[in-house]
């Protein structure tokens, strides 16, 4: 199973409800905050083609997107294959 990484912050919703589906397909995850780091923010910006909004997912080097991304993987029936690369 590859690495899964997940950029968050602490008051973000979106952040709670992408971790929760991780935890209930029970799947281990590197969780980065960036609250109060905008050197952090930077970095996941960098890394998430620009995109500045947390979560931020990443399974191995696969950017998957945002909280609405992983779930529409979840329901499309393709985030199972991915997390099994």
């Amino acid at each position: 199973m590859p690495h899964v990484t997940i950029y968050t912050k602490d008051w973000c919703p979106y952040c709670t409800a992408a971790k929760n589906l991780l935890v209930r397909k029970k799947v281990a995850f590197k969780e980065i905050s960036v609250d109060g780091d905008p050197a952090g923010q930077r970095a996941m910006a960098q890394r998430a083609n620009g995109r500045s909004s947390v979560p931020q997912i990443f399974i191995g080097e696969t950017h998957v997107g945002g909280c609405d991304d992983l779930h529409a993987l979840e329901q499309a029936g393709r985030l199972d294959a991915l997390l099994a690369s």
